[in-house]
């Protein structure tokens, strides 16, 4: 379930109207109607009242409820390699995120980045600018073990590649994909989605800029076996 689709069910579970959700968050209707539709997201602000006006913490309003899962599937997502999750975040903080130097190039005119430590090698390697698609990697004793394809694009005006490598750097433990799950700084927001856990994922980060989308990437992933 998306973010859009549980806040409209919460609202009608209470019993209220577009409007009169607007009016206990100060808002307009237009501005509730665009976050169910999935057009807008809430400022921070706007959150942490969505969440104590409907009992459910700021993790459970805003993430994507996962599918159920084979029990081998769910044995194997609860061996989380917490050292490889420690590496791949110091790896993306040295990287992109970090504004980290690019290597030799991979591909034609691709972008490739690159960081190691210990028996842990990771990758980064992406094609364009405005609109992008590539994949993170890492490998273990020189063996693939895990990796990421990610594909988006800038949307709008006011997009700002310094915001998003800003959210990315925040990258964490809990989700050790792309940024946080909501993030702000003045006029930009950013939001991400997360369904699955490191061993077999998917999800969806965006930006906003002034309640308005600016920027938008897919990606998915898992362990490579």
């Amino acid at each position: 379930m998306s973010f859009s689709e549980r806040l409209q069910g919460l609202r009608k579970e209470k019993g209220l109207s577009q409007e009169g959700l607007a009016e206990i968050l100060g808002v307009s209707r237009q501005a509730v109607a665009k976050w169910e539709l999935g057009q807008s997201y809430p400022d921070i602000d706007n959150l942490v009242q969505l969440s104590n006006k409907f009992l459910i913490s700021l993790d459970k309003l805003v993430k994507e409820e996962q599918k159920c899962s084979s029990k081998e599937e769910t044995i194997e997502s609860i061996v989380i390699d917490q050292e490889a999750v420690t590496f791949l975040i110091k790896a993306k903080r040295a990287t992109y995120a970090g504004k980290g130097s690019e290597v030799r190039s991979s591909r034609l005119n691709s972008h490739d980045l690159f960081f190691e430590e210990n028996e842990y090698k990771y990758f980064d390697t992406y094609l364009g600018n405005e609109k992008f698609s590539g994949e993170e990697a890492i490998w273990r004793n020189d063996l693939p073990f895990w990796a990421m394809n990610y594909c988006g694009r800038i949307v709008g005006e006011g997009f700002s590649g310094e915001f998003l490598k800003e959210a990315l750097f925040l990258v964490n433990d809990e989700y050790p994909y792309r940024g946080p799950l909501v993030y702000q700084n003045g006029e930009h927001l950013y939001h991400c989605t997360i369904n699955g856990d490191f061993g077999w994922f998917n999800g969806y980060e965006e930006i906003f800029h002034n309640d308005k989308k600016v920027y938008e990437c897919m990606f998915h992933g898992g362990f490579v076996k």
